[in-house]
């Protein structure tokens, strides 16, 4: 099973920020489980809708390089609201340094402006054959690309 925590990118400009939104469904499978007489986004999800849209930040301003890219570190997070069916979480991430595969970014999660989760993520990226695209990390990269254009239709016009 794989989770899209993104629904849809609004904003992006490449090497510096991303916003993204998540549309919370009560029709959401894992809402049966998460407290069923109270329906919220588990903060585990919260942090992964945030690490998603960071890792399409980088892979936007990369332009598609790596095949893999995933959370290195999550450092100060900080749960500050609830997010209920019927809301929309709205992921901020701006890009604060690169060092190596390394990238760090400071990414915030709001409902109706005010903050429900922040925190600072450090994302890694590589390649499956190492230096060199494998047959595997190109057709994963061909799966990404297409991804990113349903999320971020105004990618395919630019």
């Amino acid at each position: 099973m794989r989770f899209t925590l993104i629904d849809r990118i609004t904003d992006l400009v490449p090497g510096e920020r991303i916003i993204a939104t998540k549309c919370l469904s009560l029709a959401e499978e894992y809402l049966e489980d998460h407290f069923p007489r109270f329906p919220v986004m588990p903060g585990v999800l919260m942090l992964e809708a945030m690490t998603q849209t960071s890792a399409w930040l980088i892979r936007a301003t990369e332009d598609f390089a790596h095949s893999v890219v995933i959370l290195q570190e999550a450092r100060n997070v900080k749960y500050a609201d609830f997010v209920e069916p019927g809301e929309v979480l709205t992921v901020t991430a701006e890009w604060v340094k690169q060092e190596g595969r390394l990238t760090s970014l400071k990414v915030k999660g709001t409902v109706a402006g005010n903050m429900a989760v922040s925190a600072r993520l450090v994302l890694d990226r590589y390649n499956l054959g190492g230096d060199v695209q494998s047959g595997a990390d190109r057709l994963a990269i061909r799966n990404l690309k297409d991804d990113f254009n349903v999320l971020y239709p105004e990618a395919s016009r630019v």
